[in-house]
């Protein structure tokens, strides 16, 4: 199908969004992003992409615009929390695709991806308070006053998704039972740890800690995920909470979590979605976290939105209508991520919540040990 002058509205400007968007632009769509916040920024911290979202990047042409503001990594080690190695992997896909994992800052890659989109189809301010969908096309309203009519309307809007919400899935977010702490420190601020082209994860007593290297900026993303009962969406956290996940880890990571300035941690409860049955109707479809939000333990909630946005592109590529079109696509991803979501859930082994370190005893670390 020629998508040629297809107007097509984006609600949503983060990675699913702006992924979409280039994909579907490239293919000569009449693109609109429709972004609620008035300023484009993202949350400090790290994420790995994988060769097959590179992959896409390459076909989309931007790749060199992602390779300049992210380093690339080999593999990634997994220790106890006192620093022994438990394994060593390599990345997958390597081979495949001739390219290997690259890790950026999560606001860099963001300002990439907008950055490669034709001036002024991003439109901030617009937060969408409802949609109608009218079969051949859809009809968005704005808390702005503004409203948009499109021959397609692609909802990459977040776990919380109001397109979702609108027309596939009422069900809200699920709490996995977990806080996640974030930060991006200086490379030298890690007390001597290791720190090369890997990722490593230190495991323990229902603690997880994550170091992402970020060579290119000198600086490391450093990441606590502790299971906690506390559902609230931003909890308050002090730096005794903090201290308390990470009791009997190496010390390095101790004295790590003791520095940090609680001002630029990024504190939040991780949340996830069910899958949902249906992601489209024959002019309005579901991309990245709004179709398939997953726990971060896989590392795949961009790389998922990435390859929807290729599946999505090529499907309408390929297909003789945009319902048709539509249908493939799910088709082609939800088992994809269903699966991904399956596996995301099972972030914590029986041994990684029981483990007990030299000295305490079971149930003494006290936050970390309800799910």
């Amino acid at each position: 199908m020629d998508i040629t002058g297809l107007n097509i509205a984006v609600v949503g400007s983060g990675y699913a969004g702006a992924s979409t968007a280039k994909a579907l632009s490239n293919l000569g769509a009449n693109v609109t992003v429709y972004e609620q916040a008035q300023e484009l920024k993202e949350v400090g911290a790290g994420i790995g992409l994988r060769p097959s979202s590179l992959d896409q990047f390459r076909r989309w042409g931007i790749l060199d615009a992602i390779e300049r503001v992210t380093s690339p990594s080999e593999s990634f080690e997994i220790l106890t929390a006192t620093g022994h190695r438990i394994a060593e992997e390599e990345w997958p896909e390597k081979e495949a695709y001739g390219l290997t994992t690259r890790f950026v800052h999560r606001g860099d890659f963001l300002d990439a991806l907008v950055g490669v989109l034709p001036e002024g189809m991003v439109r901030t301010g617009h937060r969408l308070e409802g949609i109608e969908d009218r079969g051949d096309s859809a009809v968005l309203s704005f808390a702005n006053g503004a409203t948009a009519t499109a021959d397609l309307v692609i909802g990459a809007d977040g776990i919380r998704s109001r397109v979702r919400e609108q027309l596939f899935s009422t069900a809200g977010p699920v709490f996995a039972g977990e806080h996640a702490y974030r930060a991006v420190i200086d490379a030298q601020a890690t007390h001597g740890l290791p720190i090369d082209d890997k990722l490593r994860m230190y495991l323990g007593h229902g603690t997880k800690v994550y170091f992402l290297p970020l060579l290119h900026r000198g600086q490391i993303s450093f990441d606590i995920t502790a299971l906690d009962p506390d559902s609230t969406p931003n909890p308050q956290v002090t730096k005794e909470d903090m201290l308390r996940t990470v009791e009997g880890f190496d010390e390095r990571i101790v004295a790590t979590t003791r520095d940090l300035d609680m001002g630029i941690v990024n504190v939040r409860a991780v949340y996830d979605i069910d899958p949902i049955d249906t992601w489209h109707s024959d002019s309005v479809v579901l991309v990245g976290d709004a179709a398939h939000a997953m726990c971060h333990h896989q590392g795949q909630g961009a790389n998922s939105a990435i390859l929807d946005a290729g599946t999505l592109a090529d499907c309408l590529a390929a297909a003789p209508s945009v319902a048709e079109a539509l249908a493939q696509y799910q088709a082609v991803r939800k088992p994809m991520t269903d699966e991904l979501q399956r596996l995301s859930r099972q972030g914590w082994s029986e041994e990684e919540v029981n483990t007990v370190f030299p000295g305490q005893k079971p149930g003494e670390l006290g936050s970390t040990t309800g799910a």
